[in-house]
């Protein structure tokens, strides 16, 4: 979910029965959809604050920007165990918990002078997302009648492209007008804002039982959850390659100054994405992640072969947005599905894979553009993507079957 974007989500608990009520429950669904807006930004943000925290921190930018790697660090550690630890938890008392986690790190952040703080504020900021990705995408399936579970996951996930596409960039604003500082306490404000909405608006579920927790060998065992498993990481790499240094790419091409511009255009063809997934999700899983991936593909091509212009950027970044941005709804749904009574345990690996892809794009991406330079990042994508496509589609009888196999909890 850094920089990204994405990143993921589940608890899913044990199976409950269908919501009597055949609508969506929009205030609980846009309550959990701000608290992925709020994982997502805080793990994001500081890449447009990077000189204003290494100049207070008194470190240079390259150590202000393992705040970022810190948090991915901390998400990697924790997903699995502390899924395991609280799978028996009230769903809400979770919840209420990551986000008041959020809102304890991202104060110590904006009150922190000192660098190993702020790397343990990130940290803790990093192990409440662990908690929070291993739960929302559950949660909100477990609100919604099951012929609307992908459309609730959707709805939720808005969240992530949200956060790229305008949050990072009011964050940087507020940052330039009045301090680093204060987009940090922002965050904090938001937060506590949303504890009050969950504690108000969404309906608590039950955590699963002790004797029914599937241990990870386990999950790895059930027909599906592996290829899921592997088209997440390596489609998780291959977008991160190239997200993390985008602004490095238009850079090289004289666009550094449109970067704000063209990471608009992402957000905004990334929730046209996740609308579209959101109605042909129930239907349409294996068809959508197909379309997906040829289309991250073609957006890359494009940056590869024809980004002389500021024509085939913005085209490019919107096939990408088109592509990427119903990806965390649609590999979260097909871990769930394919999981069945083991759905936690693939969710929290679904959760782990992520930020190491995160990690690992950035580290591959770093690499890549010091040996390769910034033109050998779209061609990173494609090699990338092609065992994804692959995968996908020879996994037709698990994983991302051609017809969905609805679960109602």
């Amino acid at each position: 979910m850094t920089t990204h974007t994405p990143r993921p989500t589940t608890g899913q608990a044990a199976p409950a029965a269908p919501p009597e009520n055949p609508r969506l429950p929009m205030a609980a669904l846009l309550a959990l959809a701000t608290a992925v807006f709020v994982t997502s930004l805080t793990e994001t943000l500081p890449a447009g604050l990077l000189p204003g925290m290494s100049a207070d921190l008194g470190v240079g930018e390259s150590a202000a920007g393992q705040t970022v790697t810190v948090y991915a660090i901390g998400t990697a550690l924790t997903a699995i165990p502390l899924t395991a630890a609280t799978a028996g938890w009230p769903r809400k008392r979770l919840l209420l918990v990551a986000m008041a986690g959020f809102a304890l790190a991202n104060t110590v952040t904006a009150v922190s002078t000192d660098y190993l703080l702020t790397m343990v504020a990130r940290f803790v900021a990093g192990v409440a997302a662990g908690l929070a990705w291993a739960l929302l995408a559950g949660y909100a399936r477990r609100l919604a009648p099951a012929h609307l579970q992908g459309k609730a996951i959707a709805i939720a996930m808005a969240g992530i492209p949200v956060a790229l596409s305008l949050g990072v960039p009011a964050g940087t604003f507020l940052g330039q007008a009045l301090g680093w500082q204060a987009a940090f306490w922002s965050m904090t404000a938001l937060t506590v804002v949303l504890l009050g909405w969950i504690a108000a608006a969404v309906p608590d579920h039950p955590g699963r039982r002790q004797d029914s927790r599937a241990p990870v060998r386990s999950a790895l065992r059930v027909p599906g959850v592996a290829p899921v498993l592997f088209v997440t990481l390596v489609f998780v790499l291959a977008h991160t390659v190239l997200y993390a240094y985008i602004a490095t790419f238009l850079d090289r091409l004289g666009m550094g100054g449109s970067t704000d511009l063209v990471l608009l255009a992402f957000g905004a063809a990334s929730l046209v994405s996740i609308w579209v997934v959101g109605v042909l999700i129930h239907r349409r899983l294996r068809a959508l992640t197909v379309a997906g991936a040829l289309l991250v593909a073609v957006g890359a091509a494009v940056l590869a072969l024809f980004a002389d212009g500021t024509a085939p950027v913005y085209v490019a970044v919107t096939l990408w947005g088109l592509g990427w941005g119903g990806v965390p709804t649609l590999l979260q749904t097909a871990a769930g599905d394919a999981g069945g009574e083991s759905a936690d345990a693939a969710q929290a690996m679904l959760v782990t894979l992520w930020n190491v892809a995160m990690a690992g794009g950035g580290v591959a991406g770093g690499v890549l553009l010091d040996v390769l330079g910034a033109g050998s990042l779209p061609w990173s994508v494609l090699v990338l993507l092609v065992p994804v496509l692959l995968v996908v589609v020879g996994a037709r009888a698990h994983g991302f079957p051609a017809a969905r196999r609805t679960q109602a909890g």
